[in-house]
């Protein structure tokens, strides 16, 4: 019996050695002119999971273009738009994505983002890759760019899932053990 608690023991510390549960970060933005955003392309690490959360008031648009469209800030040939209030992007995909406002001279005036997903540092497909185009390579995914939750993510969601069943059973065999 002692040796039995003893094996349930060491799994318990095998389990939360190995299995760590998924991070995915929530980046809320505050949308609006006169804010300098390139300190934000640079200063935050973005990864496939994460969420872009984009607050503002009416008057402007979160609008994701492609390269060219952002650095040039043309309108009118956005990818997905929104101008509800509250953005959230699913980053779903590595690569640059870029953002501005869709309202004439609002971009020109600064309303622009452009971030760099890395993958993702656990989890996901398992190989690493991605069998979506980027939208920024002209490809469009289901759902970006439209209101979308944090929990977005299956990787987000699953991994907890696989974590609380394997507790449970973990658990289980405790329980078992002490009786």
């Amino acid at each position: 019996m002692a040796n039995l608690i003893t094996l349930v023991g060491f799994l318990v510390i095998i389990f939360f050695n190995v299995f760590e549960p998924a991070s995915s970060a929530s980046h809320p933005i505050e949308w609006s002119l006169g804010k300098d955003y390139s300190s934000l392309a640079t200063g935050k690490p973005y990864a496939v999971g994460d969420t872009i959360v984009f607050n503002y008031g009416a008057g402007h648009t979160v609008d994701e273009v492609s390269e060219s469209d952002y650095k040039s800030c043309t309108l009118g040939n956005a990818i997905s738009s929104d101008s509800s209030g509250t953005t959230s992007i699913a980053l779903k995909t590595s690569g640059p994505r870029y953002f501005i406002c869709g309202i004439p001279g609002h971009c020109t005036g600064g309303m622009k983002l452009s971030v760099t997903v890395a993958k993702a540092s656990s989890g996901g497909s398992g190989d690493g890759t991605t069998d979506k185009t980027t939208p920024a390579q002209g490809g469009t995914t289901p759902s970006e760019g439209k209101k979308a939750s944090p929990s977005a993510s299956a990787t987000a969601v699953l991994k907890p899932l696989d974590s609380l069943v394997v507790t449970c059973v973990v658990a289980l065999l405790y329980a078992f053990a002490l009786s």
